[in-house]
């Protein structure tokens, strides 16, 4: 999901986004109301498409079962219950749905990784407009809603095995433990029928296993908005602290080019402006704790070689070593194919200076300042752009989905399933 320089322009077809609330009025505060309003993400479920996108995949019933859950609540306590069991359950549910457990309740096809999207802001919506008799102050909604994103994000939700090979420095062909993460569908203004790949890809691979030569590997995953306040909030250390000493490889996915997978070698610190899924820009060095040890570029530890050497499936997979850097002593940004130079400042990592970026930044940065660097295999990968079919490609004309556009992302699901498989099997060659 990269703004990867000149790339963005091109990607106006990243991440295919969709659900929206049911055909019922929209929680809105009522007239005097002290409950916030709806943020621009939510506003954008009145449309036709994330309407559909919900009601072709049964996800329409979502918002106001939570609605009527949270009705029911006649307490904080009670509330936070109800936030943190449907949150979690949502996630479930999507999770099910893509990896074909229970009723499809629709014809839109079970791969999709919009009914997720669109049906949490259905929730959050409902969580905003809510004024229950009791009385909710400021800081206690911000915190349900808080609770609400990271259950239905899947992010109190990663269940790592206790037994296997027991973390990241074992040996032999035990349970591999994987941590992968997704992001949400962006872009939604150019094209609002737009899904994200590699939120498709976490959905099916939650709590899966891969055979592997070197074993098999358990994925446990979670997915991130599109949002530079959440990051600046510190959603992605919160999420992955816990886990990543106890993972033998991790990675961050995004969707980047069109027709290429990439293994991006070097992160940068820098944020582009790009606009995020709140209309909202940001230009400016990655903001993180102990910003006096902040480097200006952290690197990958996946095993590249391997990964771009191995016939994983149709889209071709580079080792993206370019960057983007004001070099040491000067004043403009030039491009450095091979990566970063000594003591330059970061402008662009090889996935660009987007959220994809931020997230390989801060997931390997906290790899570091954890003191795995040498220990555990961890970065980011880029799928394709996810495309759809031919004569499918006008946002005011065309249909949420199409056989081309399924196909698509099928095959990027796939393919990014082989690339860990890979990447697990090539890094326990490398310690034993």
């Amino acid at each position: 999901m990269a703004p990867i320089r000149v790339r963005i322009g091109v990607l106006g077809l990243a991440l295919v986004a969709g659900l929206a609330a049911p055909t019922a009025a929209t929680a809105e505060p009522r007239a005097g109301s002290t409950s916030p309003a709806p943020t621009v993400e939510e506003r954008r479920l009145d449309g036709d498409v994330p309407r559909e996108i919900l009601r072709r995949s049964g996800f329409d019933a979502v918002a106001p079962a939570f609605a009527r859950g949270l009705g029911r609540a006649d307490s904080y306590r009670e509330a936070r219950a109800v936030v943190a069991h449907e949150g979690a359950a949502l996630w479930r549910r999507a999770v099910d749905r893509v990896q074909g457990r229970g009723p499809a309740r629709g014809d839109l096809s079970r791969d999709d990784d919009r009914p997720l999207y669109w049906a949490r802001l259905g929730m959050t919506r409902e969580l905003r407009a809510w004024e229950p008799g009791f009385g909710l102050g400021e800081r206690q909604r911000a915190a349900l809603l808080a609770e609400l994103e990271r259950a239905s994000r899947g992010q109190s939700d990663v269940r790592l095995p206790r037994d296997g090979r027991g973390g990241h420095g074992g040996h032999g062909k035990g349970l591999k433990r994987v941590l992968l993460t997704g992001f949400d569908p962006f872009t939604l203004d150019r094209d609002i029928r737009i899904s994200n790949p590699s939120g498709a890809v976490a959905l099916a691979l939650d709590g899966t296993v891969i055979d592997t030569p070197d074993g098999p590997a358990r994925v446990e995953t979670a997915v991130f908005p599109v949002r530079w306040r959440d990051f600046a909030e510190g959603a992605v250390e919160r999420a992955l602290r816990p886990y990543l000493p106890r993972v033998d490889l991790f990675t961050t996915v995004s969707q980047g080019r069109v027709g290429r997978f990439d293994v991006e070698r070097t992160n940068g610190a820098w944020r582009g402006g790009f606009p995020d899924n709140e209309n909202v820009s940001r230009t400016e060095t990655v903001p993180v704790a102990d910003p006096a040890s902040q480097p200006q570029w952290t690197t990958t530890t996946l095993p590249y070689a391997a990964i771009t050497a191995a016939d994983t499936g149709r889209f071709p997979v580079y080792d993206n070593t370019s960057v983007r850097e004001v070099p040491a002593g000067g004043t403009e940004a030039v491009v450095r194919p091979d990566g970063p130079t000594p003591g330059s400042t970061a402008r662009e990592g090889g996935g660009g200076n987007y959220l994809s970026n931020e997230i390989a930044y801060r997931a390997t940065l906290l790899r570091d300042r954890l003191g795995l660097h040498g220990t555990l295999p961890g970065g980011h990968v880029h799928t394709p752009v996810l495309q759809f079919g031919a004569g499918n490609t006008d946002p005011a004309t065309g249909a949420v989905t199409d056989p081309e556009f399924v196909r698509n992302r099928l095959d990027i699901v796939a393919q990014t399933r082989a690339i860990v498989a890979v990447a697990v099997s090539a890094s326990g060659a490398d310690r034993d």
